[in-house]
């Protein structure tokens, strides 16, 4: 379907890689470059640190999704940090290797201090999914290492982890780029309050465009320049909702 035209998105894989986990290695070896994996984010998702680092986050989030019950959950998180002591380093490094061998980018997850920045700089990482903290922000950025936070945080007005805020990071100037984090439509709406807080949408939107192009090694679009993929959007936006209006791909009108 991709190499026939027929497809309005440019779709590429995003791989993630959870550390705590058992059979990373054996899922990782099942892509190859023909999959065109574009990212391969390093996770760790062990109870008591980064996104949880508060437990109790943690439990209110997996006992209402499966049910559990609090002895079930007690044994649930001492096998993850038992699966953590074991495998945690190996899966690690087997990670890295994978983003090596597909050619893909590869990005932190969660970090939470700036000792996890630094190993992350250490792998050559240059974009940092979610920092949690603003010690981790301030990291990433003395590092290199662009910051994304998630469209559903910013619009909200805040995380569902308890973790920092979107907009706070974007109003110490620490937010490069807006995920859409599973709500495609909050990258839209997140870039256009981005435009409203910083009273420039030209930059508002580069955290939706620009930035992700360059952070994910896409020199052929993101921008607005002659010989670049023409992929545009016209939208209005009315008491501050912006509505989409029309869609371009390679310069043909799509939507």
């Amino acid at each position: 379907m991709r190499d026939s035209g027929a497809l309005r998105i440019s779709h590429h894989i995003h791989l993630r890689a959870e550390t705590c986990s058992e059979t990373l290695v054996e899922e990782l070896a099942e892509f190859g470059s023909q999959d065109r994996v574009g990212i391969v984010s390093l996770m760790n998702h062990t109870p008591g640190q980064r996104q949880f680092t508060d437990v109790s986050k943690f439990e209110a989030y997996v006992r209402g999704k499966y049910a559990m019950d609090a002895d079930g959950f007690d044994d649930y998180v001492t096998f993850l940090y038992g699966l953590h002591e074991k495998l945690g380093k190996l899966h690690e490094e087997a990670t890295v290797a994978a983003a090596q061998r597909l050619g893909a980018v590869l990005a932190s997850h969660d970090d939470t201090t700036a000792l996890q920045v630094a190993t992350s700089a250490g792998y050559g990482i240059h974009l940092a999914e979610f920092p949690t903290t603003i010690e981790a922000a301030q990291a990433n950025h003395a590092h290199g290492i662009a910051n994304i936070m998630g469209g559903p945080n910013l619009v909200r007005g805040g995380s569902h982890s308890g973790n920092v805020a979107a907009i706070e990071l974007a109003q110490m100037g620490l937010l490069d780029i807006i995920s859409s984090d599973y709500v495609p439509s909050s990258l839209l709406l997140g870039a256009v309050m981005l435009g409203n807080e910083w009273g420039n949408m030209a930059k508002g939107l580069h955290a939706v465009t620009a930035a992700p192009a360059k952070y994910t090694n896409f020199d052929d679009r993101g921008r607005l320049e002659i010989g670049l993929q023409a992929d545009l959007i016209r939208f209005r936006v009315t008491d501050g909702i912006p509505a989409l209006r029309a869609a371009w791909h390679k310069g043909r009108r799509c939507a």
